[in-house]
């Protein structure tokens, strides 16, 4: 069915509870594990139904942010969601004390009941007024960013529609964009700390009243980290640190020298050349044709999603003055069908997403023939792998998108900037660890804090005079960080396993992408460490690893 054309139905939440309610009270009383499974199936018909509306609803209002019905409507899902999901980890309690457990997992996977098990700590039903408020404050920022109205030359712009102007080959084009955007962060300055401050502070209180010092082990439960915690990921960051912002750091000199400036500023270093940054060719129409034919090409497999995709018009990417800002996958259960949702702008960007996007939505498509639901409830860490790693298999066909004088030039920029981003990504983690280990901290001593890591991460750094940025304040624009906390890391875990396909693609392309067919398949029937050592990827968390990754990465640049 094609999107335009799904039926959207607001939730009635107190019927979905008394439906949860009855299959509930059904699984106590099941007299097998092959009667409860039965049951589990309806379960699940329900929290995809659940799921499908609530989806619908978000994505329409990212489409149209001033589209007051499904603002409403988005109002309506961040005052209800917390109690119902908080029922749904009763009935998943329910499960994983079954007696009939032996069955149910022979089914459905350890994976799914090591899950259950880390719901079973992260809700409570006296957390879901916070829960509530925590929703609404997102909700709150999001629209915010998105509300952004630039004028530009008699225009007026939104930060999406800004972009082109920050990456312009003109120098002084980009430092005036800058300028602009400095401006409208500055003017909601206030009002962005106000909602950090009261974010951290309602996570926190969550945290504690669920028996947590702080919100970081709560919030690792929350990002359904089921084989590794901190001490692995702050190895990871001291690994990071060692050897790749040196290597980092010498690719921003690389792209000084490419400048012919004697220094490089951050305005400077938004663009790969004197030239600017190569810019796809045609419209966004043509762009989306070219990757109809560039996933046409590259397998059987990913032909039917696209077509798929596009014959569904599950694809909004044009750029809209009142849209949300960025770029996401989502899934809407009941159709089995993956949504693509950004913002072309004319940028090198806009390929980015249509490799990076689909890469998700690939992998979303191959899972939904996969009869054991819980093998979709994919840790990010993991999902990041399929998104990244399809940015370098698509490779082949990078030419379809840039004129020939330019597809090498986007080819190393995609390279260099995956590169300059693993050091950000770190740095963006640490940030929020030192944040919530000191939830007292000051909105000015959390900009310290930034600034302080900015020196170790992103050594080079110069705002050149750009008072929001020289506070210590970029994070602020970094949605993630307010929506999505503690998220930011798997980024970084998957770009490092996607450096490691592309070293294995350049070898022997066949054999990578048949491992990476494998690792989508197997979406999450195993733990993300059990994954990666049947695709045949090392784990960034080793010791070594990364070093070699760099070494494998030095020969490419």
């Amino acid at each position: 069915m094609k999107f335009k054309d799904m039926p959207y139905e607001r939730i009635d939440f107190e019927k979905a509870k008394e439906e949860l309610a009855g299959l509930l009270q059904a699984l106590k009383e099941a007299k097998s594990g092959e009667e409860q499974f039965e049951i589990h199936k309806k379960y699940y018909a329900l929290t995809d139904r659940v799921s499908t509306q609530a989806t619908l609803c978000s994505i329409r209002h990212s489409i149209d942010t001033t589209d007051k019905f499904y603002q409403e409507e988005q109002d309506y899902y961040d005052q209800e969601t917390p109690a119902y999901s908080n029922l749904c980890v009763a009935y998943q309690k329910e499960l994983f004390a079954s007696p009939y457990r032996e069955v149910l997992e022979e089914k459905i996977g350890p994976v799914a009941f090591k899950n259950i098990e880390i719901a079973m700590k992260s809700v409570s039903d006296e957390v879901i007024p916070l829960m509530q408020e925590e929703n609404a404050l997102v909700t709150e920022y999001e629209k915010l960013l998105a509300g952004a109205k630039i004028e530009w030359e008699g225009e007026t712009l939104n930060l999406s529609l800004l972009t082109p102007y920050l990456k312009s080959k003109d120098r002084e084009v980009r430092r005036k964009a800058f300028e602009k955007q400095n401006e409208f962060f500055l003017s909601i300055e206030e009002k962005l700390d106000e909602l950090y401050d009261k974010l951290v502070k309602n996570r926190t209180l969550q945290a504690e009243k669920l028996g947590f010092e702080t919100y970081t082990p709560l919030g690792y439960l929350r990002m359904q980290r089921n084989c590794y915690g901190r001490k692995e990921v702050e190895n990871l960051r001291r690994q990071v640190k060692e050897v790749f912002v040196p290597f980092a750091e010498s690719l921003y000199e690389r792209r000084q020298q490419r400048l012919g400036l004697s220094h490089m500023t951050y305005s400077d270093e938004q663009v790969y050349g004197p030239e600017g940054s190569p810019s796809p060719k045609g419209t966004p129409e043509e762009i989306l044709a070219a990757g109809q034919q560039m996933y046409e090409e590259l397998s059987p497999e990913t032909k039917e999603f696209f077509d798929f995709m596009m014959e569904n018009e599950l694809l909004d990417v044009f750029g809209r003055k009142t849209k949300a800002v960025g770029g996401y996958m989502t899934y809407l259960p009941d159709y089995k069908a993956p949504f693509i949702f950004a913002n072309f702008n004319g940028t090198s960007g806009d390929v980015d997403v249509m490799t990076h996007e689909c890469g998700h939505a690939f992998q979303g498509y191959l899972a939904a023939s996969d009869p054991i639901r819980e093998h979709a409830d994919i840790g990010m860490e993991t999902a990041e792998i399929h998104s990244m790693s399809m940015e370098f298999f698509t490779e082949p066909w990078y030419h379809l998108f840039f004129d020939k004088d330019t597809t090498e030039d986007y080819t190393r920029m995609h390279l260099e900037e995956a590169v300059m981003f693993v050091p950000y990504g770190c740095m963006v983690d640490e940030f929020q660890h030192e944040v919530y280990d000191h939830p007292e901290m000051s909105p000015k001593e959390r900009k310290e804090v930034w600034k302080k890591l900015e020196k170790i991460y992103k050594p080079h750094m110069d705002y050149d005079g750009l008072p929001f940025f020289e506070k210590g304040c970029f994070w602020q624009k970094q949605h993630h960080i307010y929506s999505f906390p503690l998220y930011y890391i798997d980024y970084v875990i998957a770009q490092l396993c996607a450096f490691e396909y592309k070293a294995w693609m350049d070898k022997d392309y066949k054999r990578a992408w048949e491992s990476y067919l494998k690792l989508c398949r197997m979406s999450a029937s195993k733990f993300h460490t059990e994954l990666l050592k049947e695709a045949g990827i090392d784990s960034p968390f080793a010791d070594g690893t990364i070093g070699k990754i760099v070494e494998n990465l030095e020969k490419e640049v």
